[in-house]
Formats: structure tokens, sequence, C-alpha cells
């Protein structure tokens, strides 16, 4: 079996997979709550498959928060936890920038769409919003703009007439009142800066792409991006488990 973590700023996720890559368990976690009474209370399946968990790989992003994890199951099960950048890549995924600076959880995602004959652009809606980019079994680099929800909060927290809204699809551009001018400036210019930046990726690199979307608002900007678009859930987590499983 193996046990597959994937450590965001906001959440984390915690899957055990059988020999077949068949999901058995999942859980879903708060990064700010970690500690040894939080993982002991939600972690306390794994002791349950002790004897057959085989192989421990997780991305993360908060090296507290991996620390903590990675105490926390070596001690329940005895075996090592890695962290995924510590693993050699080149038989996966050729990597043509400082892999030191790229997040763990961009290379997993790269990892999860890798295609030797087709070319990928991976959007991932998540703290920020990240576009990373794969001409076939090459990561090539990528693009970090502010995420929705955190730009989203730091308007109105910063801003006191600002009011705390659920984005969501609007159609008009001009709005009639605080809340939907928000709205209308949020949906649209994501969209527009989602589209711009696809299009700027094209141009230099003289190739066409497959565009991948991923995390939290995948489906609400799906229709309004004007290229073809894929959703896929849990991208990074299988991405992860690809490693785990290809990985020497």
């Amino acid at each position: 079996m193996y046990l597959i973590g994937d450590i965001g700023n906001s959440d984390v996720k915690i899957c055990l997979f059988n020999r077949n890559m068949k999901l058995i368990k999942k859980k879903r976690l708060k990064t700010i709550l970690l500690n040894k009474n939080y993982l002991s209370k939600n972690l306390k399946f794994i002791k349950r498959y002790k004897s057959e968990i085989k192989k421990v790989l997780i991305s993360s992003v908060v090296p507290i928060a991996y620390k903590n994890i990675k105490k926390f199951i070596e001690r329940s099960i005895k075996i090592k936890c890695i962290e995924l950048k510590k693993l050699k890549l080149n038989n996966l995924l050729k990597i043509k920038v400082n892999k030191k600076q790229i997040g763990s959880d961009r290379l997993a995602n790269a990892i999860s769409v890798i295609d030797k004959k087709r070319n990928f652009i991976v959007v991932d809606f998540g703290t920020a919003t990240n576009f990373d980019v794969v001409i076939k079994n090459n990561y090539i680099g990528g693009i970090l703009a502010p995420g929705v929800k955190l730009s989203l909060n730091t308007l109105s927290d910063k801003a006191s007439l600002i009011p705390k809204i659920k984005l969501k699809k609007i159609k008009r551009v001009i709005g009639k009142n605080t809340s939907s001018a928000i709205r209308a400036g949020f949906y649209h210019g994501y969209s527009g800066l989602i589209d711009n930046i696809i299009k700027m990726i094209i141009k230099q690199t003289g190739k066409s792409f497959n565009i991948i979307l991923t995390g939290g608002y995948s489906y609400l900007f799906k229709n309004s991006i004007k290229r073809k678009t894929i959703i896929k859930k849990d991208l990074t987590i299988n991405g992860v488990l690809k490693a785990a499983v290809l990985s020497k």
C-alpha cells in the first residue's frame, strides 16, 4: 500500500492507496491545526494498515507542517516518510529550472500529466494561482499569480466598506452595487488573466497545449476560458502517487 500526502497552505490531504492504485481511505485536514493530538485523532486509521503500507510519499509547501506529519507517521508505523523533492525524478520528469525554486505541489501536478507525445499547461487554483508548463516530459517553468480566494479576503480585510462575498459567475461586467462590482471584477478579471497568460505561453513556446484545471475554482472558471479545458480534481495527489509507484 501507498500512503500519499499533499500538504498545502490551507489544507492537507492524506490518502491510502492499495497496490493497484485504488483509493482506500482519504482524510482532509486543516494545515493550521496540525499537532500531535489533531493527527492522532484524524490519522489513527494508518495504524490498522501498518503492516501493509510499503511507501510513504508527501508533497509539501509548508515545512513545519511536513515536519509534524513526518514525525507522527514515522513513530506510528515505523516507515520512512519522504518528501517528493527528495526523490530522484529524472526518470519521470526532466526539470529545466532550479528544482529548489519550485513548489512540490507544482512538480506533482507536472508528474501527473506528463505524456511523451503531448504538452500541457496546468492551472492550479490554490492559495496562489499557478500556471505550470510541461512540454512532453520536460518541466520548463511556470507563472505564479495571486490566488482568487486570498485576493478576495485581502480586499475585504483591508477595505472597511468591502464585504466578504462568495464568488460566482456573473454575466454583467458593470456592477450595480458593491457585491456585484466585486464579483464582476474578480470573475471577469481572473478570466482575462488566465486567458492572457495561456495565450502568451503559446506565443512564447510556439507549441500547442492541453489545458488542465485543478483546485477550488476550476469549475467556476472552466467555461469562462476561451480555450478547451479539462478539470482534474485530485491532480496533485495523483502526481505524488505516480511518483511513489514509478520512482526508483
